[in-house]
């Protein structure tokens, strides 16, 4: 397989600190760049749950959640044209129009593993957590005829167990992920069955 280690640390500039881009430029990159709507749909509920977590469980102000947002939103957006590059090119992207660098810095350390830069930050951590397991959630969704409904952190835990459901979803990221951070699984389960349930 391709190497995918982007055999740096540093990402962006300082100076460009606090620089976003605009939702309108934001929506625009994701409709260019994605094409496929379920990928779409699943950076728009990893930012949603990005965004959710800032303010309720780190009380960010506006500035900061979108930043947890934009994060959420693009950190998928060059995997489907450009699979082998993924995420090289948006990084590549971003630093070009002078994106914040905690934003690049997070999307480059979603995967750890597979990028090889490690997640630093509490936005770093919290994405490397999130992701997987709201892939997971999303699939446990679409199989129950209620979808969200209902939902309850043991039937996710009962899927997760299950490695031939959702296969492409690492069971190993998400126990990594979720021993970085401050939460439990089953917290952090039942955050994003509450926050990304109302995402289109």
């Amino acid at each position: 397989m391709h190497s995918r280690n982007l055999g740096r640390s540093v990402f962006g500039d300082l100076k460009n600190t606090g620089n976003l881009l605009s939702p309108e430029e934001a929506h625009s990159l994701l409709t260019e760049w994605v094409p496929n709507e379920k990928l779409r749909l699943h950076m728009k509920q990893v930012a949603a749950n990005m965004k959710a977590w800032a303010i309720e469980k780190e009380g960010a102000d506006e500035q900061t959640a979108l930043k947890w947002e934009q994060a959420g939103l693009l950190h998928d957006a060059d995997w489907e044209k450009y699979p082998d590059d993924h995420c090289r090119i948006i990084i590549e992207e971003l630093e070009r129009r002078n994106i914040d660098p905690e934003v690049i810095h997070c999307i480059a350390s979603h995967g750890p593993t597979v990028f090889g830069v490690e997640p630093v930050s509490k936005m770093d951590k919290m994405i490397y957590a999130i992701d997987e397991l709201s892939g997971l959630i999303h699939a446990y969704s679409l199989l129950r005829p209620e979808a969200y409904d209902g939902m309850e952190v043991k039937g996710v835990k009962k899927r997760l167990k299950e490695k031939a459901f959702a296969a492409q979803v690492s069971r190993e990221d998400i126990s990594d992920a979720v021993s970085r951070i401050d939460t439990t699984l089953e917290e952090l389960i039942q955050f994003i069955i509450d926050h990304q349930k109302a995402v289109s």
